[in-house]
C-alpha cells in the first residue's frame, strides 16, 4: 500500500512570543531574522523544498507583518528590475 502524498502544512504563527520579551513586543517572533531571512520564510523554504504545495500559516491580531513580509509587491519588484537588482535578487532567491 503506498503512503499518501503530504501537499498541505499548517504554520501556527500567533502566540503572544512572551518568552522573547521585550524583542518580540515590536516583532513577531516569527519574524526575527536567522541569517538574511526571518525565520518564517526558511520554515515556508524549507516546506516548498519538500513539494507542500498549500501552506496556511495562522497569525494572531497584531502580526500583520508576516502578511505583509509574503504579500507581493509590485512597486518594489518594479524598483529592483530599474535597479538591475531583480537578477541578482533571484538568484540569491530571495525574490520570486
Amino acid at each position: 500500500m503506498l503512503s499518501p502524498t503530504i501537499r498541505r502544512a499548517v504554520i501556527p504563527a500567533a502566540g503572544l512570543g512572551s518568552r522573547l520579551l521585550p524583542l518580540t513586543k515590536a516583532t513577531p517572533k516569527e519574524m526575527l531574522p536567522v541569517g538574511d531571512k526571518p525565520v518564517i520564510e526558511h520554515t515556508v523554504r524549507e516546506l516548498v523544498d519538500f513539494g507542500i504545495t498549500d501552506i496556511t500559516v495562522v497569525v494572531s491580531g497584531g502580526k500583520s507583518l508576516i502578511q505583509e513580509h509574503f504579500r507581493p509587491n509590485p512597486a518594489l519588484v518594479e524598483q529592483l528590475r530599474e535597479d538591475g537588482s531583480v537578477r541578482r535578487s533571484r538568484r540569491r532567491g530571495r525574490l520570486r
